[in-house]
């Protein structure tokens, strides 16, 4: 088989209409077109909707919205911290050692069990990793955030307005 000797299945494609080849057939004068108007002289770019704005800019790009009061922690589970072998856990003592990247903040999760004291210092803790770690005679400090979060609405903001 050569090149020169490929081509499509039988019926599986159909030859496109030849119009505006004179008025002596079908798809003469107008070719199929209508009488006047744009769309009888020329192209017409896809999704145009005569100047209106069209759908496709009306529709927003993206689904949802970036939160600008997002926190984003980066999480350490008690297996880890176990593993560490550290007496005093802080987030410059875990950068140190590439557990987290410098300038994170951390909050520590309850995976795993911890059992010697340990002096743990981030920015967020979990209620039970919190209990596991003073249950074994260690204790937890909780770091204020570098920057100020917007805190929750109280009922109706526009009521006294």
């Amino acid at each position: 088989m050569q090149v020169h000797d490929l081509a499509p299945a039988p019926g599986s494609t159909k030859r496109s209409k030849r119009v505006g080849r004179g008025i002596g057939g079908k798809g003469g004068k107008t070719a199929g077109r209508g009488t006047k108007g744009q769309y009888a002289r020329n192209t017409v770019a896809r999704g145009f909707e005569g100047g209106q704005m069209p759908l496709k800019q009306r529709v927003p790009k993206l689904r949802g919205f970036n939160n600008p009061f997002r926190v984003e922690y980066q999480a350490v589970n008690l297996d880890t911290l176990e593993a560490l072998g550290e007496s005093e856990v802080t987030p410059e003592v875990l950068a140190a050692h590439g557990l987290v990247h410098k300038g994170a903040l951390l909050k520590v999760l309850a995976r795993g069990q911890i059992t010697r004291a340990v002096s743990v210092s981030a920015h967020g803790v979990s209620k039970a990793a919190e209990s596991a770690i003073t249950a074994a005679g260690g204790s937890v400090t909780l770091i204020p955030l570098p920057y100020r979060v917007r805190p929750a609405a109280q009922g109706n903001q526009f009521t006294n307005r």
